[in-house]
């Protein structure tokens, strides 16, 4: 990893076969959000019976709309979980939820550049201070990291969304970083309509954000000549975790009841231009009449 002029190397396990490593204490899901249902069978052989998941993906984890109030109590969200396979199988007694605050680029395989950022928040999905949170948050303040205990991680969840749902696929339109995004009027202005339809959701859902949409986008301006996870994902011909991100959003809204018509219009967007960038990427020869 390299942090400013400092460059960090870490010799770490790795294993493209996880029953090789056995049962673990705690497994970290930080796969790309629409990557995880695809993996849930390969992580089965790291679960023992006091396993802990720690769901640290972008977008909304698996189990959380296991822990809000009636009516949308343990509702499935299609768009994060297909079928519900993830709950099935790793269950959200499971989970602690953690979110990653940091803002990096992978510039190589195994080379991360870190621009921004140690704060990684943590906490039980229904709130508490249990042992297991506890020794977590152990093991990542000696790690160097900022990781403080969160009574309401759901909520931090949520804020960390709220600008991921608009920041991330404007950069892959647009191509570009996030201070410039939150910087000039017309783009700025969309970030605050698909924010304050998200708002709009939370509050049905009794989601508390603790800042307000101009503070929020005014964070977001002050990372820099960041380039979003969308955009890093488009340049480099990945596929963008659209659905977890956006679509997601738009599911909610259809769930609660909450219009989303500048979150409907951005969605539609990002996945044409997905498609686009797909058929490119199959090149001329390999495409169907």
């Amino acid at each position: 990893m390299q942090i400013g002029t400092s460059e960090y190397v870490a010799m770490l396990p790795c294993t493209d076969r996880p029953a090789d490593l056995g049962e673990q204490e705690y497994v970290i899901l930080a796969l790309k959000a629409h990557q995880v249902p695809d993996a849930v069978d390969a992580m089965l052989p790291l679960l023992g019976p006091k396993t802990t998941i720690v769901t640290a993906s972008n977008g909304l984890p698996y189990w959380f709309l296991d822990f809000v109030a009636p009516p949308y109590r343990g509702a499935t969200l299609a768009s994060v979980d297909p079928a519900g396979r993830q709950r099935k199988a790793l269950g959200p007694e499971r989970a602690l939820g953690l979110v990653v605050f940091p803002a990096t680029e992978m510039v190589a395989p195994g080379v991360i550049r870190h621009d921004h950022g140690s704060k990684l928040p943590l906490g039980e999905p229904g709130g508490g201070r249990s042992d297991r949170v506890v020794r977590l948050h152990e093991i990542l303040v000696a790690s160097d990291f900022d990781a403080p205990i969160r009574e309401d991680i759901r909520d931090e969840i949520w804020l960390k969304l709220w600008g991921n749902l608009c920041f991330n696929p404007l950069s892959a339109l647009t191509g570009a970083t996030v201070d410039v995004i939150a910087s000039e009027p017309g783009t700025r202005g969309i970030c605050r309509a698909m924010m304050l339809e998200m708002a709009a959701i939370g509050e049905r859902l009794d989601l508390k954000l603790r800042v307000d949409v101009d503070r929020r986008i005014d964070g977001a301006r002050a990372l820099g000549p960041h380039k979003m996870s969308m955009l890093q994902d488009l340049e480099r011909g990945r596929s963008m975790e659209i659905e977890p991100l956006v679509g997601v959003v738009q599911e909610l809204g259809r769930l609660t009841g909450t219009p989303t018509p500048t979150v409907d219009i951005v969605l539609t967007l990002i996945r044409q231009r997905a498609g686009v960038a797909a058929a490119a990427t199959m090149g001329p020869g390999n495409r169907g009449n």
